[in-house]
């Protein structure tokens, strides 16, 4: 005859079940970030809670990444202090946060040059039926000057970040 099992209560089990999980998800999304930096020359955008950096991310940039946004269609990623200034959840490139680019200096610098300082600079994740590539993507600045990082990685961002939250774009 086998001894019998000993029965415990399941409330107390499953509810420390519940609080480890919560507590040890490695990729969970850092909390109160109040500022992200972008290091174009690494090629890297860290998000920064008070001075210290929380979380890292490789990304890609555009085409011609070297220098300021000058105008539409130069494939450069802006350089200067912006802030997320919206949030697409449907964007073709699975999410994204636009950056304030362009700037009233942006702006009055492309008109004395007679140029279109272009806009719609994003922060964003693969293009949509793309995501396969994840991580294969960093490997070519492929974008039109957004940033981009994999889908995984655009959703700790996306959790992370608000409206308004300052970005500090460096060459």
């Amino acid at each position: 005859m086998r001894p019998a099992r000993p029965v415990y209560p399941k409330q107390p089990i499953v509810l420390a079940l519940a609080v480890l999980v919560a507590c040890s998800s490695p990729e969970s999304a850092p909390v109160g970030v109040d500022r992200i930096v972008v290091e174009k020359s690494e090629r890297r955008l860290i998000l920064v809670s008070g001075n210290n950096a929380v979380r890292s991310f490789r990304i890609s940039l555009g085409g011609n990444p070297s220098g300021h946004k000058r105008q539409e269609g130069d494939e450069r990623t802006p350089e200067g202090v912006y802030s997320i200034s919206r949030r697409n959840a449907e964007s073709s490139f699975y999410r994204a946060l636009q950056i304030s680019y362009p700037n009233a200096e942006d702006r009055a610098a492309a008109q004395e040059s007679g140029v279109d300082p272009g806009g719609l600079i994003m922060i964003h994740g693969i293009r949509n039926g793309l995501g396969w590539v994840g991580k294969l993507h960093r490997l070519v600045d492929w974008t039109n000057g957004c940033i981009a990082v994999t889908n995984s990685e655009m959703d700790q961002i996306w959790e992370s970040v608000k409206i308004e939250t300052p970005v500090e774009i460096r060459p």
